[in-house]
């Protein structure tokens, strides 16, 4: 049975870990507002682009020009590029592992296709380092306060390949911060660029609308890229945060349930050292 200083020690070892877990969920609060209003801020730009793109890819069909086009050629997905986005560190529950999975069942859903990936974070470049997958390349250290360049620089090899017709098709996978309880998992085609469902807005071009196609679809990916890295880091945050929020908790009820244990172990010693006072009273009375 441990005695009541192994029970004194733990308990206040668990109070240590406790005022840490504080201290980060704290920081990752603080964080988080940041995070959420870059997000808050990217979206709108983000989501107008792309219908504007697509408006665009439609007027743009018209053109004899379109045919040759690698901004509007379908071609049958046998390479594709993924674009991988994760954090850099950890103790965030199960964030990293979720999207992992989602990067496997990818990988399942497209197992005829030649994948390539383009890894953004530490943890998804560990994952698939020791799996021996196809890198194109990767980035670390990116995720505390991304930059536009950055995404520029990673959206940079997959524009490239599709543009040369290395690749068939691009996608990008994260996590979308829609609340502090529920991150959700999106996956996006970037390119070839779908064409609207209903029908398309009619603008009036000052040039053909093929050639600014050829100038924009760059910046929709670089764009893309950047609202799903902001997207990621507000997730992480968020999943921290919360995943800190449960560690303080069960901390607390490690240490009432400890200090109830201890409490006993002591009450049983007292209890014992009065009974045999009292014997030794009753003896010596005797």
């Amino acid at each position: 049975m441990p005695s009541l200083i192994d029970f004194r020690r733990r308990i206040r070892s668990v109070k240590n870990t406790q005022q840490i877990t504080k201290a980060m969920k704290m920081v990752s609060a603080a964080k988080l507002r940041r995070a959420q209003e870059r997000v808050i801020a990217a979206r709108p730009y983000a989501k107008q682009m792309r219908e504007m793109l697509e408006n665009l890819a439609a007027a743009a069909v018209s053109d004899p020009r379109s045919a040759t086009s690698p901004w509007l050629v379908q071609r049958e997905p046998k390479r594709i590029d993924l674009i991988l986005v994760t954090s850099d560190t950890g103790l965030a529950g199960a964030f990293n592992s979720n999207l992992l999975k989602a990067a496997q069942k990818f990988h399942l859903d497209h197992a005829g296709a030649e994948i390539t990936l383009t890894l953004v974070g530490r943890k998804g470049r560990d994952f698939y380092r020791k799996r021996g997958a196809k890198i194109h390349s990767d980035y670390v250290n990116v995720l505390g306060r991304p930059t536009y360049q950055e995404a520029v620089g990673i959206a940079a090899g997959a524009i490239e390949r599709y543009r040369n017709g290395e690749t068939d098709a691009v996608y990008v996978l994260n996590n979308d911060f829609k609340s502090v309880m529920a991150p959700a998992l999106s996956v996006a085609q970037l390119l070839p660029v779908s064409l609207p469902e209903q029908q398309a807005k009619d603008y009036i071009y000052e040039q053909s609308p093929i050639d600014m196609l050829e100038s924009l679809m760059p910046r929709f990916v670089e764009v893309a890229v950047f609202r799903a890295m902001l997207e990621t880091v507000a997730s992480y945050q968020a999943a921290r945060m919360t995943a800190m929020d449960t560690a303080s908790t069960n901390a607390k009820d490690v240490i009432d349930g400890l200090t109830l244990v201890m409490n006993r172990i002591r009450q049983t010693a007292i209890t014992k050292e009065i009974i045999e006072v009292v014997s030794g009273a009753a003896a010596a009375a005797e």
